[in-house]
C-alpha cells in the first residue's frame, strides 16, 4: 500500500499486472514464500483499500451509424462477392508506443485521476492477413533509426524493417511494401496451384 501511495503521488499509472508484479517483488524482499499475487488477492486488495480502476484520458469519436450500416449490409457484400475468403486480405497500420505507460490505473475513490506526460516514442507497424487467417504476411515495422542499436548482431528479423525520421509510414514506403506483397502473392498463388 505504501508503494501504491508513492506511485499515485507521482501520477504513475498502475494497472493489475503492475500491481501484481510489484507485490511479488515486495513479497520476495520480505521472504514470503507462498504468495502468488493471484487475481483473488488483487480483488481483495482493491476492496480493502478502496481502490478502483479508472480511465486516465481518452478520446471520443462519433460515427454516422447509417453510413456504417449501409457499408456493411449493401456495399461491402457486393464488393466481396466474386472472391473466396482466402483471397480477401486486410492490412492495417498501428502505432506502437513502446515506452508509453498504461492510460488506466487503480486509484483511490476520492483521488483525482491525473496522469503525467506520456512518452511519444513510437514505431509504426503494418499487419496484413487473409480473412481465413491461413496466410499472414510478414509485419512491416517502421522506426526512426536506420540501424537501431538493438539490432546489433541480429542476423534475421521476424519482420521487415524500414526507417523514416518520424517513424510514420510514407506513401513511398507503402508503395514498396505493396510491390513486395504483389511479388509474394504471385509466388504464393503459383505454389498453391502447383
Amino acid at each position: 500500500m505504501k508503494w501504491f501511495h508513492q506511485a499515485r503521488a507521482s501520477s504513475i499509472p498502475c494497472d493489475g499486472p503492475v500491481l501484481k508484479e510489484k507485490a511479488l517483488q515486495i513479497a520476495k524482499q520480505l521472504n514470503v514464500q507462498q504468495f502468488t499475487a493471484s487475481n483473488g488477492w488483487l480483488d481483495r486488495f482493491k476492496v480493502r483499500h478502496g481502490v478502483i480502476y479508472w480511465q486516465i484520458n481518452g478520446e471520443a469519436k462519433s460515427v454516422n451509424e447509417n453510413d456504417v450500416n449501409r457499408w456493411l449490409h449493401s456495399t461491402l457484400p457486393t464488393v466481396l462477392l466474386p472472391y473466396s475468403p482466402a483471397d480477401i486480405y486486410n492490412a492495417d497500420k498501428l502505432g506502437l508506443f513502446f515506452k508509453m505507460l498504461p492510460d488506466r490505473s487503480y486509484v483511490f475513490k476520492d483521488d483525482p485521476c491525473i496522469g503525467g506526460k506520456q512518452s511519444k516514442e513510437r514505431l509504426s507497424v503494418l499487419l496484413c492477413s487473409n480473412t481465413t487467417g491461413t496466410h499472414k504476411l510478414v509485419p512491416l515495422v517502421i522506426g526512426k533509426s536506420a540501424r537501431p542499436q538493438c539490432f546489433k548482431n541480429v542476423e534475421k528479423l521476424p519482420c521487415s524493417y524500414s526507417n523514416q525520421k518520424s517513424a510514420w509510414m510514407t506513401a513511398y514506403q507503402f508503395q514498396n511494401w505493396l510491390k513486395d506483397v504483389n511479388e509474394e502473392m504471385f509466388f504464393f498463388k503459383l505454389i498453391y496451384y502447383l
